[in-house]
């Protein structure tokens, strides 16, 4: 398929979603939810930050989606003394046997992939943080007064582990922004872990079936961005982002009172491009607010800084943004 458009093209894609996730239930059980906003994040082309303890099957789950879209895989496991160059890679002198002569050459680093699981993206310094950030947005690398394009399609998943703070750099809050979706992946439930423990400890090893080639991927990609969306769907994305600022006239009570700062323009935008995509894998043509409401805490989550009236009562960013998305007229 050189080219995905049209109605047949989207009955496409919604099959595929439910191909996807039977594929991907062979390697992981439940997570029904993360599995979608990250498969969600990689058709809007856009960049996942996700969080959860050691032990939940997240280096598994990327890998298997790399093997389901038949993509180029590779991991980091950042550390404190990693540095930009053991990401991007780094010039080497050869000499040629024959003349003598020396030249460098450019040895190119595990960024170039297709999907990069950066783990534990907090554990590093932020000089690293910042390097892998600027390869995020700018899709391409610079080195030795030489620019390299990043292969599309170009997605970074990175990890967090939320219950070890000593010797990490938290992203700043700017930085976070930088991820179109926060995905935090829960505990499973006792029945999911015991069918998991059956699963994981036989002796067969699941094998999975491609569902889109990296050719086909970027053509999905290009159709998210075509999807159609009303005034009215933009107007509600608009104005939930809008009500997370404290000093917006939009701003419930609990929000000035609770929050130190809301979310960005940029908010508003990764509501409406994930919203397109998620429409694209349920089959649908267009934008609902539904998609909206669903995909309002993955995108908002780390764009909303509590203050210390909230903390002291122990009220998290997804509190208030369940209570904003309840309170915010469609």
């Amino acid at each position: 398929m050189t080219q995905i458009s049209g109605e047949e093209a989207v009955a496409r894609i919604a099959a595929a979603s439910q191909r996807m996730m039977g594929e991907l239930h062979k390697v992981i059980i439940g997570q029904d939810e993360a599995i979608e906003q990250i498969i969600v994040t990689l058709l809007a082309k856009g960049h996942c930050l996700l969080v959860g303890v050691p032990g939940l099957g997240k280096t598994l789950l990327v890998k298997s989606i790399a093997r389901m879209f038949s993509l180029s895989f590779k991991r980091i496991q950042f550390t404190p003394d990693l540095m930009p160059a053991d990401i991007f890679g780094t010039e080497v002198m050869e000499e040629d046997p024959h003349t003598g002569r020396r030249e460098f050459r450019f040895v190119r680093g595990p960024v170039f992939a297709n999907i990069l699981l950066a783990d534990e993206i907090n554990r590093t310094p932020p000089k690293t943080q910042a390097a892998l950030l600027e390869a995020m947005g700018e899709r391409h690398v610079t080195a030795g007064g030489h620019t390299y394009h990043l292969e599309e399609p170009f997605f970074v998943l990175a990890t967090q582990n939320p219950i070890e703070l000593e010797g990490t750099y938290p992203l700043p809050e700017a930085q976070l922004d930088r991820f179109l979706i926060n995905v935090v992946m829960p505990y499973l439930g006792t029945a999911d872990e015991e069918r998991m423990v059956r699963a994981t400890t036989a002796p067969e090893e699941p094998s999975l079936d491609v569902a889109f080639s990296a050719e086909e991927i970027l053509d999905i990609q290009k159709l998210v961005r075509a999807v159609p969306v009303s005034d009215n769907v933009i107007s509600y994305a608009v104005r939930l982002s809008s009500a997370t600022r404290p000093g917006s006239e939009l701003a419930p009570a609990f929000v000035r009172e609770k929050v130190k700062w809301g979310a960005g323009s940029r908010a508003s935008q990764a509501l409406i491009l994930a919203g397109k995509a998620r429409a694209l894998l349920q089959g649908r043509c267009n934008v609902a607010c539904e998609d909206v409401r669903a995909l309002a805490m993955p995108v908002l989550r780390h764009r909303v800084i509590t203050n210390f009236h909230a903390d002291a009562e122990g009220v998290t960013s997804d509190d208030l943004i369940r209570q904003l998305v309840d309170t915010i007229p469609e």
